[in-house]
């Protein structure tokens, strides 16, 4: 039943091409796979609907982590689009012709995403994760301005690029599987094959895939794309893009490492680390001198996945904590996005140094703006705080003082940035901008409490059956990180 989850969002997609009523299809799709997937998720928790070695399709415990997140996120974001995209064609010559166009592509991006954590197959991972590219591409360049444009080209340069060095590195894999002695081409028959393997082989396609991933992921230095295109794309789309595609490559990586456990030389961890922390410190410094606040969470989404990757490298003592920083971020991201595209909407800039004193004159949005702002940040008692603070208690407890230290450091140094651009665009005196603020749809704002609260509810609570979901998940990717 699982396979039914992108189909729904299919079927909207035809709808919104051809018939009237997209908005509401499109938010009944979202619904209907996020049933779909708590559906999914139930049915694990009680030992039901576990992919077999020779499933190409399939959920198990940490593909269902990412399935609902990305169903959550999928509705939240299909509620925002109805009235915020309303209001950006307000104005322009055929609205119905750009209605149509946006949930065309937003429902097949929404089926793409809900497809990947379904990938048994390596390869079938691979096109579903090019899939999410493709139909991502139209929806960064749907302004059609020429900021949005070269955005999407770049963004469709870099990442297409990338992909192709993965598919060598698959292609390799795949290929040391056959001279293993063949079988399924899953991934649990890649894991088993491994230790069979050229270890040669199985460095190259690391190297390959690594880098590929990696300019998808968003990792230093090869994530000049990411605030480009997730600050340019409409604020939905910048939630799904931020929120959950680039933690969906992400678990891709996640379930091919523990092919390349073991491998002498290689040193998995620390590349792993290496790689984590630069791109934390280098977002963490870019924080504090970007003027674009959607930029400024983009630039985050960089410092988040950095943190991860930092996290895969401490070993099978932080794979907890990197399942609920999977959690938190893409939770707390979407948030962001929404905050930052409320303000967008009633001051119609995206410059910092354009937004002042939002509070004395819009203070719903200024006090969302600064709960999204405190929380992606990592203050308590919002989710991410409980993740990253436990991401550290990992790397403490392991005995890696380096990572624990720089890792901190660099956090602490993004908290700086996040928060003190932040506090420029909600306190003081209202600047031009705010002053001739409009009133935006109530909607928006609506959404954006929706958004707020597992943000804050995770913070202080986890409920039983999601703590289980969390832990099955994380023993599951145990068997992929170093001892």
């Amino acid at each position: 039943m699982v396979w039914l989850m992108p189909i729904p969002a299919l079927l909207a997609a035809l709808w919104s091409r051809w018939l009237p009523g997209a908005r509401w299809v499109t938010v009944l799709a979202a619904l209907l796979g996020f049933a779909l997937a708590l559906v999914g998720a139930h049915n694990i928790l009680h030992g039901q609907n576990l992919p077999t070695p020779q499933s190409w399709i399939g959920l198990d415990a940490l593909g269902a982590v990412f399935a609902l997140l990305t169903a959550f996120l999928g509705v939240t974001a299909s509620l925002y689009s109805g009235p915020y995209i309303a209001h950006h064609l307000a104005h322009v010559a055929d609205p119905r012709a750009g209605l149509r166009r946006y949930y065309v592509y937003f429902n097949l991006f929404l089926a793409s995403l809900l497809a990947v954590p379904l990938m048994q197959q390596p390869a079938l991972a691979w096109v579903t994760v090019e899939l999410t590219t493709l139909f991502s591409i139209f929806l960064v360049g749907f302004d059609g301005s020429k900021p949005a444009l070269e955005a999407a080209w770049k963004y469709a340069v870099i990442t297409i690029m990338g992909a192709t060095v993965a598919a060598l590195g698959f292609f390799l894999l795949l290929w040391g599987l056959q001279r293993a002695g063949g079988g399924p081409q899953t991934f649990a028959a890649l894991v088993q094959a491994s230790p069979l393997m050229n270890p040669l082989l199985r460095k190259v396609a690391f190297a390959l895939i690594l880098f590929g991933f990696g300019s998808k992921i968003g990792l230093v230095p090869i994530h000049t794309w990411l605030p480009d295109a997730h600050s340019q794309a409409p604020t939905p789309v910048c939630a799904l893009l931020s929120g959950i595609e680039v933690s969906l490559i992400l678990y891709v990586v996640m379930r091919l490492l523990p092919v390349f456990i073991g491998i002498p030389g290689l040193h998995l961890e620390h590349w792993l680390s290496v790689i984590g922390l630069v791109s934390v410190g280098v977002a963490a410094f870019l924080l504090l001198q970007v003027h674009d606040y959607k930029r400024l969470f983009a630039y985050s989404t960089v410092e988040h996945m950095g943190i991860l990757m930092t996290a895969l490298g401490l070993g099978k003592i932080a794979a907890y904590p990197v399942v609920l920083q999977v959690l938190t971020h893409a939770l707390t991201k979407s948030l962001a996005f929404y905050a930052a595209g409320i303000v967008l909407v009633i001051t119609g800039t995206r410059e910092i140094s354009a937004v002042r004193g939002l509070l004395r004159k819009r203070p719903w949005t200024a006090a969302l703006l600064l709960a999204a702002a405190l929380a992606i940040a990592g203050a308590p008692p919002f989710a991410v705080f409980s993740s990253e603070f436990a991401i550290l208690r990992a790397a403490a407890a392991g005995g890696d003082y380096v990572s624990l230290v720089l890792l901190a450091t660099f956090i602490i140094i993004a908290f700086a940035g996040i928060l003190i651009q932040g506090n420029h665009m909600v306190f003081g005196e209202p600047s031009p901008a705010v002053a001739s603020a409009v009133h935006g749809p109530r909607g928006l704002q609506w959404v954006a409490v929706l958004a707020l609260l597992p943000v804050l509810v995770l913070g202080l609570w986890m409920p039983a059956p999601l703590s289980q979901l969390l832990h099955a998940a994380a023993r599951q990717l145990t068997g992929g990180l170093a001892p």
